[in-house]
């Protein structure tokens, strides 16, 4: 119910409110778990909006591609703000904290810290490299896998942002 909870007021805070841009985003990445490359394997969809420099999105995924036996306990979600540090022209540094729940898993609380190289494709698309940690916990354990991977944003068509103050026509 809490994750319920969670994701409406995710989806409130992400499409209402000042004025910027909509996106999607898929999110593939391999960790350094151990296992085979399915088990290190994880993908994502991330759907957020833009504002400037900031952005918030909701992250829908699996922490693993291998099949499950049983009850499924890859499937995650995770709010993801991010800060655009620093911009030469195409290219983006980014730094995306999230925090978010893996639904029943041992460690169901996630949290991230990542580091990404985005490059502006064109105005609406966008490719990320990026690179990070994962941090997972629960009631009697806790653990922590580094991660890479790249990612490619779709922006919606974009606003015009206007300022607080807006100049006379006869003066532009």
């Amino acid at each position: 119910m809490k994750s319920l909870y969670l994701l409406l007021l995710s989806i409130v805070l992400i499409f209402t409110g000042a004025q910027g841009q909509t996106y999607i985003s898929i999110v593939p990445s391999l960790t350094n778990s151990a296992g085979t490359l399915a088990d290190k394997s994880n993908i994502s969809f991330e759907v957020g909006r833009q504002w400037d420099v900031f952005s918030v999105g909701l992250d829908i995924g699996r922490t693993s591609l291998s099949p499950v036996s049983g009850m499924d306990t890859t499937v995650y979600m995770e709010i993801r703000p991010n800060l655009n540090i620093f911009q030469q022209g195409k290219w983006t540094n980014t730094l995306t904290p999230g925090i978010g729940f893996i639904f029943n898993a041992k460690e169901n609380f996630v949290t991230e810290l990542t580091s990404g190289i985005e490059y502006s494709y064109t105005p609406l698309i966008h490719f990320n490299i990026y690179f990070g940690q994962y941090y997972y916990s629960g009631l009697n354990s806790e653990s922590t896998t580094t991660f890479f991977g790249l990612s490619i944003m779709k922006y919606f068509k974009p606003t015009k942002n206007k300022g607080i103050f807006n100049a006379p026509a006869s003066a532009k």
